[in-house]
């Protein structure tokens, strides 16, 4: 009966919002009171998705197939420099594909120079337009926000726009640009992303920009500072030096890519340098003015605490990213936190609260890569609504950080591995290669570079593979399918390559560090 008088008030209550428009905190008291009228098994839907990241997406998308009623309530939130997000959060409006986009722009640049060598004629100057660079990414990213929109039309999810926070564990309040919406749910899933960080300096939000921004600069960026080494920093900067920017990156410590195999990260650094990027290692900004010429000029400090002051045309901040689950209100909830950095703790994607659930770089201790959430968000909404069991595997994520001479690995890192197992149980081979390709064009193979990093036992199952040269990606892709299938190093060097190609190198392998043996090759069949 107590339901039956519940849907007869919320209809009378939902044609006189359509009549008059309610203040927030009318519509605020309202929504409280026929909230506390609710029936305690009767939901609104079976899963709430809060966020519009891929992770958040894909979990919707799967649970609305297997006859899930699902709502996105998602924020498309702006960003300091006028851009804003929209469906997909981070990953796809700034995140990996719009990077990887501009990484392709500067190996296009390279390859122009290298075509050369190959017997292409390019008459004229070869300049780049930053204006059709950044509007072809734009016009990219409307298209992917479009078809998500409508793949959420197309499977009867439903879709809201506005800031979400919890009253309670089982309801939801999202305020859009028209009213408050109470929701309630037999599951939640949070799937929001992160928003970039700005240092607590003065000038910092008045002049300074993140690696979010940079995708929508309306000018070219001209002499540009990187504040931040790691792979959001390295990649901007890569890019940027490539296409013809003067560019430096500055960070507090001496370590680039910091929780990445350390020997690889140098000679990462080693290769971007070689093309003309600046370092400043263990060096802080502290404060950043325009001055009279328009130019920004930023005042830091080294580790010996001198004072240096240097101006640039554009000065961007890749220092990581705060959580947005503060806006959520989750102690309502009572969903618990790391105190320390305040993101989510959860297994298997379940928070302590149990219909409450958590993907993404929200959650504390996990990996917080796009195909990691997304995977994750598939086989959740599975065993929420399929009868699955099926979790993420964490182990082995494989990445690739795409500077101008890609970074990619799966597994261990050489330190992982002897903090680990010991330094006495791990055999580490490795190797530099010629790639083909540049033999013609006469580039630098100096920092080509890979290494394989095993147990030492009779099977020497392999621990983590690790490939800086072109195609990074494409190449680790496959290892990483092998390794989850318990490649072993004899396995490894008893298949056969295909020749000539960069994913050979790996089955080539046949010198260890312990042997102390000149890992360089003679020639490309070495």
């Amino acid at each position: 009966m107590q339901s039956i008088h519940y849907v007869s008030n919320m209809i009378r209550f939902n044609h006189l919002k359509s009549r008059i428009l309610l203040s927030k905190s009318c519509a605020h008291q309202i929504c409280r009171h026929f909230n506390s009228l609710r029936d305690p098994d009767v939901f609104d839907y079976d899963l709430v998705v809060i966020g519009g990241a891929p992770g958040g997406l894909v979990a919707a998308k799967e649970a609305a197939s297997l006859g899930a009623k699902v709502v996105v309530a998602d924020y498309e939130a702006p960003i300091l420099a006028g851009a804003s997000w929209g469906l997909r959060g981070s990953g796809a409006n700034v995140g990996s594909i719009q990077k990887k986009l501009m990484h392709q722009a500067a190996l296009l640049g390279d390859a122009l120079q290298d075509a050369q060598s190959f017997g292409w004629k390019i008459s004229g100057k070869t300049e780049h337009s930053w204006q059709k660079l950044t509007d072809a990414l734009q016009a990219h990213l409307q298209s992917l926000n479009s078809t998500n929109k409508q793949e959420l039309r197309d499977k009867n999810i439903s879709y809201i726009s506005g800031h979400a926070r919890f009253e309670s564990s089982r309801i939801l309040h999202v305020a859009t640009s028209q009213e408050e919406v109470a929701l309630s749910a037999k599951y939640f899933l949070i799937a929001v992303e992160g928003f970039p960080k700005y240092p607590d300096i003065p000038g910092a939000l008045d002049y300074g920009i993140t690696s979010d921004d940079i995708f929508t600069l309306k000018h070219p960026p001209g002499k540009s500072l990187i504040v931040g080494a790691g792979c959001s920093g390295l990649e901007c900067s890569g890019a940027l030096n490539v296409l013809g920017y003067e560019t430096t990156v500055m960070f507090k410590d001496s370590i680039p890519l910091r929780g990445c195999d350390q020997q690889m990260a140098s000679i990462v650094k080693a290769e971007m340098e070689s093309r003309g990027v600046r370092f400043l290692l263990e060096c802080l900004p502290e404060s950043i003015e325009k001055n009279h010429t328009g130019k920004l000029q930023i005042l830091y400090l080294n580790k010996t605490k001198q004072k240096f002051s240097t101006e640039f045309d554009t000065i961007l901040f890749a220092i990581g990213r705060r959580s947005l689950i503060n806006e959520l209100q989750l102690e309502r909830a009572g969903v618990q936190t790391d105190l320390t950095n305040g993101k989510i703790i959860a297994k298997n994607e379940q928070t302590n609260v149990p219909h409450i659930y958590a993907i993404g770089e929200v959650l504390y201790g996990f990996p917080d890569q796009t195909p990691v959430a997304t995977q994750a968000g598939r086989l959740l909404s599975r065993r929420l609504f399929g009868g699955s069991r099926e979790t993420v595997d964490y182990e082995n994520i494989p990445t690739t950080i795409f500077t101008p001479l890609e970074y990619g690995f799966v597994g261990l890192s050489e330190e992982e591995a002897h903090q680990r197992y010991g330094g006495s149980e791990i055999e580490v081979y490795h190797s530099f290669y010629k790639p083909p390709e540049y033999s013609v064009s006469k580039k630098s193979t100096s920092n080509c570079y890979l290494k394989v990093v095993s147990l030492r036992d009779a099977d020497q199952k392999v621990l983590g593979m690790h490939f800086i040269g072109p195609q990074a990606g494409e190449i680790i892709q496959g290892f990483s399918a092998a390794m989850k299938c318990g490649l072993t190093v004899e396995s490894l060097i008893n298949t056969v390559g295909i020749h000539p190609t960069l994913a050979e190198e790996f089955t080539k392998i046949n010198i260890t560090k312990r042997s102390g043996r000149d890992p360089t090759p003679a020639s490309c069949c070495s």
